[in-house]
């Protein structure tokens, strides 16, 4: 008998749901929110709004698409976090009301482990090589920064992580800093390409260990920027895309020097990245780079597995069910993971 999951993700501004079939994507529907754009930042409430807007219309879609009846569906999974608690309380509480009107189980999803586990989603017509256990992944997105162990689909060691801002975090202020709005990732992104990466230095940190720190390359950044503008008014239009370049090389380099460390010191050479950040075209290419000078055996998501996302919603609840990993009706969603 065929297994039909239903994915709903609605952890930060992104309302999407899915349908994966026998571990097969059927469908991925995401609804963005521009609302927040003119306020430099996702503002929870708006989200929380847009999301019980969409949510009906999303899942709706996602089932038509995948060409199936809601009354064929095995579960519903649902990102329960961490996330905004308004945004994720929507589809929390959608994916409990829906679940209990077909008598299906629910399954509930940890966000940062359904970044990891889309490097699993089989699309229809590509059976894509996947990392076989144990890997390491690096996580990166605007609110984490982790090298995570994965020695099977549910056992996820968190190796090393930021302990201030994360990487898209500090991207997004940086951005912000430069007036080039948000958000901030994919507008570096674009102007590093055009860029010298090696005309501007910032501090890196040096922390023991595995761990990551932002918040001194953000100092370093806005520091050096209010003394080249108080010599030129217009330093930062004329060297935007230097600036941008030099930035995202230094961010990079940060990551990908822990992350050596850590493939070295648990002798693993099969090495995925996940999260909204591994869209950025520096960090793709330094894993590639790394794959040859280290013969790494690298996974790279695509584009459309990078952001937030329910297909990674739906292929995480896929692997829950199979181990009949199902959640009550009276489990909270949760804004953090807590140690």
């Amino acid at each position: 008998m065929d297994t039909y999951i239903l994915g709903i993700e609605s952890s930060c501004d992104d309302t999407s749901a899915a349908i994966i079939k026998n571990g097969v994507l059927l469908s991925n529907v995401v609804a963005s929110q521009s609302v927040h754009e003119s306020y430099g930042g996702v503002v929870p409430e708006l989200a929380s709004r847009a999301h019980q807007q969409n949510i009906v219309p999303v899942v709706n879609e996602a089932i038509k698409r995948a060409n199936i009846t809601k009354e064929q569906l095995s579960a519903v999974a649902f990102t329960r976090g961490p996330g905004l608690m308004g945004s994720l309380l929507v589809g929390v509480s959608f994916a409990k009301g829906f679940a209990r009107a077909l008598n299906i189980p629910m399954i509930d999803v940890n966000h940062l482990n359904a970044h990891v586990l889309a490097h699993f989603i089989k699309d229809e017509d590509v059976d894509k090589q996947q990392p076989p256990f144990p890997f390491l992944c690096l996580l990166v997105s605007g609110g984490n920064s982790q090298i995570i162990l994965m020695e099977s689909y549910k056992e996820m060691k968190i190796v090393g992580q930021t302990i201030d801002d994360a990487a898209g975090e500090a991207i997004d202020k940086c951005s912000k800093v430069m007036g080039l709005g948000y958000p901030g990732g994919p507008i570096i992104d674009r102007l590093a390409r055009q860029g010298n990466p090696k005309a501007f230095t910032f501090n890196k940190p040096h922390i023991a260990g595995y761990n990551y720190s932002f918040s001194g390359l953000k100092t370093s950044f806005l520091y050096s920027l209010r003394k080249w503008v108080a010599e030129d008014a217009d330093f930062i239009e004329k060297n935007k895309t230097d600036i941008a370049a030099s930035l995202e090389a230094t961010v990079v380099e940060i990551l990908m020097d822990k992350l050596r460390k850590v493939a070295k010191a648990y002798k693993i050479n099969h090495i995925a990245l996940a999260g909204g950040v591994s869209a950025n075209n520096g960090l793709r290419n330094a894993f590639y780079e790394h794959a040859k000078k280290y013969k790494w055996t690298v996974y790279v998501p695509k584009f459309s597995y990078t952001t937030d996302n329910a297909a990674m919603v739906a292929i995480t609840g896929y692997f829950k069910y199979l181990d009949k990993d199902f959640c009550t009706i009276d489990l909270p969603a949760y804004s953090r993971v807590t140690n």
